[in-house]
């Protein structure tokens, strides 16, 4: 009985010790929680109050009484808020597709084929990761003036059309794929292509999936390469318009109405994270797994 008493004691104990560990833990991953959202929530805040009452706030407040949309109207009628999601929203799909086209065929050729050099190749292509992109930049850029593509959707998408980190992501992923599927397929008389497109590409979606949403999220958010090849407002895309809009005094001037312009960008990449965090999650884990 002493004995089951003491290991009952040493039990309670060892729960004890468990439960305020957990405390611990939630608590600090709570406050940190709040720390992170906090700036999101502000921003939210400041959209829906009117002009008046935020300049009339001499202490600023958390909440207010009497929220309005009229930012957001103002956000698209006094500047060119919908042409700036637009030029986004063309530049994004169309540099997303054709960089998914291009990473997949590089992906399967290093992965699937065997050609003379392919590891010495791909070791080269590696080592581009090791060059900084201001380096990038500038090639890009005296490319891309010399071929007289400045202040055109394709001077944007060009550059951004391939990525080696994609690449090697997805390769490791097509690598993965036993080779008896191959073997059998070309029994078969599958060709490379079919292969890729009813085998590969369905078992690796998730990785797929991964990919097209960071591109996305990464060409929604590209500023130094459009402010570089853009000069004219019609190809501005959204964070060269949020810039625009700041530097011409308007979102100096109204906060609340830069504030529900920043809310319109934002809410499209957080719902798509939202939406497609689990496949994100499941792509990124799938990657760090071999064999």
């Amino acid at each position: 009985m002493s004995k089951n008493t003491e290991y009952q004691k040493i039990e309670r104990r060892a729960r004890t010790g468990r439960i305020f560990s957990n405390i611990v833990i939630y608590t600090l991953l709570a406050l940190w929680g709040l720390v992170v959202l906090f700036p999101f929530y502000w921003m939210l805040l400041t959209s829906v109050k009117s002009y008046g009452s935020y300049n009339a706030e001499h202490v600023p407040s958390f909440f207010t009484l009497s929220p309005t949309l009229q930012n957001y109207v103002d956000a698209f009628t006094t500047v060119n808020l919908g042409k700036y999601l637009l030029n986004t929203l063309v530049f994004t799909l169309a540099t997303t597709a054709i960089m998914l086209a291009v990473i997949t065929l590089s992906a399967f050729a290093f992965a699937r084929l065997e050609f003379r050099g392919k590891n010495l190749v791909f070791t080269l292509f590696l080592s581009l990761m090791m060059i900084p992109n201001e380096l990038v930049i500038i090639t890009n850029f005296t490319t891309v003036t010399d071929l007289g593509l400045r202040n055109t959707f394709l001077g944007l998408i060009l550059p951004s059309v391939t990525s080696v980190f994609y690449i090697y992501l997805l390769k490791e992923n097509f690598a993965q794929i036993p080779d008896e599927l191959y073997y059998a397929a070309k029994v078969d008389g599958t060709s490379d292509l079919r292969y890729l497109r009813r085998v590969m590409i369905p078992i690796c979606r998730p990785t797929l999936i991964t990919i097209i949403i960071l591109k996305i999220i990464e060409c929604w958010n590209s500023y130094v390469w459009p402010r570089l090849i853009t000069d004219d407002p019609d190809y501005y895309l959204v964070s060269n318009g949020i810039q625009e809009i700041r530097e011409n005094g308007f979102g100096r001037e109204n906060i609340p109405a830069m504030m529900a312009a920043v809310v319109v960008i934002s809410v499209p990449l957080i719902l798509l994270f939202l939406i497609f965090r689990r496949k994100v999650m499941a792509g990124v884990a799938r990657g760090g797994t071999k064999g």
